[in-house]
């Protein structure tokens, strides 16, 4: 083994000997190796919007004068998310290993809250600790399990995200800059144990068991340590066989949260329910896709209510750099709050959108990316309630919802992304 000068003399005057140089040298070669198969990216989510007629009043509890969806903002300045991973993939070996860890900070954070960090600016009327601003996004180990005859099982252990939803928890993957009612209604993140098996190139599988700690993207449930989250996924991918349908995917999958306890959150178990595909059609620049989420909540007498959402989205990649998306909704929210959750500030939860009321959005975005890492937005928003006029404030300024002067909300926005 060779030694610079540096090292042979020291150890010439006894400073160090050269066995433990050779150690430290055999260590750093490992380190070395490890951190040359780990890649780092992210994402830093900027954006600035108008919502016309949508000042702030004092009198309007949280979420005041805008819809109820994931991440809303009101008008100004948004630093919606600075997403950073670290990441090592499985080699090719039998039984191979891997890690993935992402943090993730900003209002748009999903995940396991950093301790003692949480959000602020999220309006009156809501705990700045039910939203975390710093959270582990995911930190899971990847592990190979071979199986004679099979492609094996792969693994995750650890904080990883739900596994169901159109639409991603990371900003750059998703086709418009705001979220929909389906994944506001949706769980983002566990903490468990998840297996995937490919049965082939068309079929896949994955089925895990975890904590029941996070139900949606606002609200952190009560944790029991005899309760848990089950979930299982299938997808299934078209073949070359399907002419231009090749590459479709369609995708489903069930969560059942065992939350019976957690009274101060629902009054029992909840399931969510979800399917989604998206096809390619004979204009190679067109694709669509759809979803449909279903959440089973026990009615009691005082609360619980099934809710669904159905969606419908479109893509037109009229050139590398330049594309179209639409999205279109429809949400139905079947629960019955109490007079005591009507007459307080709203918490925003899977059962406390928009009570016995249906809600309807369209989402019309403008994609260009001009610059090199850099996705460029410009996005118009309409939301629609069909009972009651829930977004604004009346002339006595009620803080009851329902009691708004206005059915429909707009949004225009300009979302700025840079990935590295």
């Amino acid at each position: 083994m060779k030694f610079n000068k540096w090292t042979v003399g020291l150890a010439a005057v006894g400073v160090v000997s050269l066995a433990s140089a050779a150690r430290a040298d055999e260590q750093m070669s490992q380190v070395q190796t490890a951190l040359s198969q780990t890649t780092l990216s992210g994402y830093v989510d900027t954006a600035m919007q108008w919502n016309p007629n949508t000042d702030q009043n004092a009198a309007i509890a949280y979420p005041g004068n805008t819809p109820k969806y994931s991440f809303h903002q009101n008008d100004g300045f948004q630093f919606n998310a600075v997403d950073i991973a670290l990441d090592k993939p499985e080699d090719s070996s039998q039984w191979a290993a891997g890690y993935h860890v992402e943090m993730m900070y900003g209002d748009d954070a999903v995940g396991v809250p950093l301790s003692g960090v949480s959000a602020t600016g999220l309006g009156p009327g809501v705990s700045v600790t039910s939203t975390p601003f710093a959270t582990i996004r995911q930190a899971f180990i990847r592990l190979h399990t071979p199986i004679t005859g099979s492609n094996g099982i792969d693994w995750q252990v650890g904080v990883f995200d739900s596994i169901i939803g159109y639409e991603s928890n990371s900003d750059p993957l998703n086709p418009n800059y705001t979220r929909s009612y389906g994944y506001t209604i949706e769980p983002t993140t566990f903490t468990g144990i998840l297996g995937t098996y490919k049965v082939n190139d068309m079929i896949s599988v994955s089925a895990g068991i975890a904590n029941q700690e996070f139900v949606n993207s606002f609200t952190p449930a009560n944790t029991f340590e005899s309760q848990k989250a089950y979930m299982g996924s299938v997808s299934l991918t078209a073949p070359d066989a399907m002419g231009f349908l090749k590459g479709a995917t369609f995708n489903a999958g069930v969560i059942h949260n065992d939350n019976s306890k957690s009274v101060t959150t629902y009054p029992g178990a909840t399931t969510s329910l979800y399917a989604g595909v998206t096809l390619p059609t004979p204009i190679t620049q067109l694709k669509v896709g759809g979803s449909f989420d279903y959440v089973f909540e026990p009615v009691s007498a005082t609360d619980g209510g099934d809710i669904w959402d159905i969606a419908g989205y479109g893509t037109f990649q009229a050139t590398d750099k330049l594309s179209f998306n639409l999205r279109a909704e429809y949400f139905d929210d079947e629960t019955s709050p109490t007079a005591a959750e009507l007459a307080g500030p709203p918490t925003i939860t899977v059962d406390y959108l928009y009570p016995k009321n249906n809600a309807a959005e369209v989402t019309a975005t403008v994609q260009y990316n001009l610059w090199a890492n850099v996705i460029t937005r410009g996005e118009f928003r309409w939301d629609h309630v069909e009972h009651s006029e829930a977004f604004g404030a009346t002339s006595s300024g009620s803080a009851v919802p329902g009691s708004a002067d206005r059915q429909n909300d707009f949004l225009l926005a300009l979302n700025i992304i840079y990935q590295f």
